[in-house]
């Protein structure tokens, strides 16, 4: 009885461990501010991302950490790219990489 259990939590275990552990891909998506560029609802500036047509919020970097939201260039007055890698859960982009691509003139 006890071989047999500890084969299963093994096995759960081993099962874990193999599941979508393939690096994630580095995109190019179209990021700004969720309330003033992408009509999202929300109190006060938040960060979101595009991907396919739809936003979500970001988690994992703040809008303020990528200049000043409100200046010409900024998530509020303009849509930016930038290469992210992250995931979606429970509809919001968590993010574990994020460089703000320069503006093409």
């Amino acid at each position: 009885m006890k071989s047999t259990f500890t084969l299963i939590l093994f096995l759960s275990f081993s099962l874990g461990f193999a599941q979508d552990k393939r690096p994630q891909k580095m995109e190019i998506v179209e990021v700004s501010c969720g309330q003033c560029q992408f009509g999202m609802q929300a109190k006060g500036c938040d960060l979101a991302v595009r991907i396919k047509g739809k936003s979500y919020f970001v988690d994992g970097t703040k809008i303020d950490e990528h200049g000043d939201a409100h200046a010409k260039d900024g998530f509020c007055s303009a849509v930016r790219k930038a290469e992210v890698i992250g995931e979606i859960k429970d509809n919001r982009f968590v993010v574990s990489y994020f460089n703000l691509l320069p503006i093409q003139e």
